[in-house]
């Protein structure tokens, strides 16, 4: 079968004096049937490219459910008389939400469980399921949690009776999928965010339980397109935070949850630039914020004046904080300080980093634990240990192993080595690399190696723990992730160095990162694959352009790659909320900085590396024409004979198919194809 051929519809975008021809544009439309016709053509071609690798793919794909526990029990978190878990049963797809009731955690042996929620028989048979947030009314006889079957950001919120198992007829459509619904004290009412026509999140409402949704009452609207807006409880449970939020600037009101028809307190006005943060601490509100301060620092005022503000703690600009839990005696901070994910203790005016074993970790608190509690639980991970469940003891500072996480099959971590590497980017900068592999692999020469990386958002691309990847260290596969700006690994400057007209950075940080991969031995360019999803995508997508040659394969998984024409179209989901990410291209120098790098308009006549590219239709966030044009133009221009595959999830969106084996499933497909063109044998 020949590769599917688009046809080309001369279409021409002109803007500042430049034109773009966009041939491909018409993809666009997905009432069109020639535009779903084509996808389908571009999904046949990937079915008969892959057909020669269904073995591999099965044996990979069974090597990973070979890994598969027979069952995954998440370590209780203690509310009121309840102990809350998920658990995770070897042959389901989907997790089982429990809870026991006991006095303490010595005592849930025997407590017996009730089931609040099973996605198993949630799913009923559909193709696609997600549910996202889940909230337990005060009194614990209440279940909120939001459930979507297309893939979309359009979610439906339910109300579940405990007691008796069934569900209230109050069914609130078109809810964000996150931090978008929080009870009141009293359980009377619920209020939640609902999304406008390009889905974004920008009204906050107030459901009375038992009423009509007609009725609801709205609370607030952020009217500037450029913001999003979300809800969260705070960790004492007396507010609902209510965020106003921007890429660079935050502005937060507070609904007191034990008042839930009191007017919002406004905290501090926006201002552009001004990030913060808001929590309840005894008689006080926390403030996190970067003004003044670039790495954040925490000041507190009494509730009754939140403009009367005094440091709490000294501001240190190598210590990046990023989250504050506060609870009735202590108070936990989460940032990074080196490179890695740190938690400090501040008790008695004292401020105490916990220290940790290993050279490589990912440390994380466990969300919406009790403020009253005795204990705290925290996850440690690294690339060769499995998540670890810690008790923290408040009192004492003392550290307790409460769980790791099952691996089925032999694991030894001793077999396994992880390490950091640095290289030197094209400005001089350092840039960090975490790197994983089964000892030996890089013994007889350059190994097979899959370097992947994100960098864009501030988002963070920790060394974590994956028990499906142990099957292919176990092939020789090393592994690499590169830190490139873009990201907040080094703090927020590694972010803010990495965005807008810094956005190259990313691309060539990944690129250097790659170049010392190669000189110091670890693999070579016949044997290296690119790897990244989403804004990851878009980085590989421009890496292709922009240094292929140092690749066999390349993955853009949902790649964001049309960026110019996308942050020009208001009418797409989310884009006017990326304009302080990307740039405005309604402003010359922004607009002609992102072409420069854009994957779609900068495809060139030339060889280009073996590429694995997926996207999904119901897709949001990164619409399906983007990589369906992107291949269009790929396969009308590039030069060689390397395999180029477009596989369109037609039923699903941004994050793919649901269910845990359908994961594994779409993993071992793209694991097949990677290690077939890195001539990887695959024995397993």
């Amino acid at each position: 079968m020949k590769p599917p051929v688009a046809k080309r519809i001369p279409y021409t975008h002109e803007l500042h004096g430049d034109r773009r021809e966009d041939d491909y544009y018409w993809l666009k439309d997905r009432t069109n049937p020639e535009v779903i016709q084509y996808l389908e053509e571009e999904n046949r071609y990937y079915d008969e490219i892959m057909k020669p690798l269904e073995k591999q793919t099965e044996q990979i794909y069974q090597s990973m459910v070979d890994r598969v526990p027979d069952s995954d029990v998440k370590v209780p978190v203690q509310h009121g008389p309840f102990f809350y878990y998920s658990r995770l049963d070897k042959d389901k797809q989907y997790p089982i939400y429990a809870r026991k009731q006991a006095a303490n955690r010595e005592l849930l042996a025997n407590a017996k469980e009730q089931i609040i929620l099973d996605l198993n028989v949630l799913v009923a048979g559909d193709d696609y399921l997600s549910v996202t947030e889940r909230r337990t009314s005060t009194d614990h006889k209440l279940l909120a949690y939001l459930e979507n079957r297309d893939g979309s950001d359009r979610y439906t919120l339910h109300i579940k009776d405990l007691e008796t198992g069934e569900l209230l007829p109050d069914k609130i459509p078109n809810v964000y999928l996150y931090s978008s619904i929080e009870w009141s004290h009293c359980g009377e009412f619920i209020f939640y965010i609902t999304v406008d026509e390009m889905q974004r999140p920008y009204q906050l409402w107030r459901h009375l339980i038992g009423s009509d949704v007609a009725n609801d009452e709205l609370l607030y609207e952020e009217k500037d397109v450029t913001y999003t807006l979300f809800i969260y409880k705070s960790q004492s449970g007396k507010f609902i935070n209510v965020y106003s939020r921007s890429s660079t600037t935050t502005e937060i009101r507070l609904i007191n949850a034990e008042e839930p028809l009191a007017s919002l307190q406004l905290i501090d006005g926006r201002r552009e630039g001004v990030e913060y943060d808001v929590e309840h601490w005894g008689e006080d509100l926390l403030i996190l914020t970067n003004e003044d301060a670039l790495n954040f620092q925490i000041l507190h005022c009494p509730i009754s004046d939140p403009s009367s503000r005094k440091s709490l703690i000294p501001y240190d600009k190598n210590r990046f904080i990023q989250a504050m839990y506060p609870f009735q005696n202590s108070l936990l901070l989460l940032g990074r300080e080196n490179g890695l994910t740190q938690i400090w203790l501040f008790k008695d005016d004292k401020l105490t980093q916990f220290e940790w074993d290993e050279p490589l970790y990912t440390l994380s608190i466990i969300e919406n634990q009790s403020y009253d509690a005795s204990e705290l639980l925290i996850h440690f991970e690294s690339l060769i240990t499995p998540k670890t469940t810690y008790a923290l003891n408040l009192q004492t500072g003392e550290k307790t192993v409460l769980q790791v996480a099952p691996v089925s099959g032999d694991y030894e971590v001793s077999n396994y080595l992880q390490e950091q590497l640095w290289t030197v980017a094209e400005d001089g900068v350092k840039i960090p690399m975490t790197v994983v592999y089964r000892e030996g692999a890089l013994d007889n020469g350059p190994a097979p190696l899959i370097l992947s990386g994100y960098g864009s958002y501030g988002a963070n691309s920790e060394p974590y723990f994956d028990p499906y990847r142990l099957p292919l260290l176990d092939q020789g596969i090393v592994f690499v992730t590169a830190q490139v700006r873009g990201g907040s690994e080094m703090g927020r400057s590694w972010y803010m160095n990495g965005k807008m007209e810094h956005k190259r950075n990313t691309f060539t940080d990944f690129i250097a990162a790659a170049k010392h991969l190669i000189e110091l031995g670890y693999t070579n360019s016949s044997k290296m694959a690119a790897r990244g999803g989403s804004a990851g995508g878009l980085l590989v997508g421009a890496v292709a352009n922009m240094a292929g040659e140092l690749f066999e394969v390349i993955v853009p998984e949902v790649p964001f790659v049309d960026v110019v024409t996308t942050m020009l179209d208001e009418t797409i989901p989310l884009t006017t909320l990326e304009w302080q990410e990307w740039g405005d291209p309604r402003k010359p120098d922004e607009y002609h900085y992102m072409k420069s790098y854009s994957p779609y308009d900068n495809v060139e006549a030339k060889n280009y590396p073996h590429m694995y590219i997926t996207t999904g239709l119901n897709d949001p966030r990164v619409g399906y024409w983007e990589p369906a044009k992107w291949v269009a133009q790929l396969r009308a221009l590039k030069t060689d004979n390397n395999i180029l595959v477009l596989k369109t999830n037609m039923g699903a969106g941004h994050f793919g198919a649901s269910g845990r084996f359908n994961h594994l499933k779409e993993a071992a497909e793209c694991y097949a194809f990677i290690l077939d063109k890195l001539g990887v044998p695959v024995e397993v």
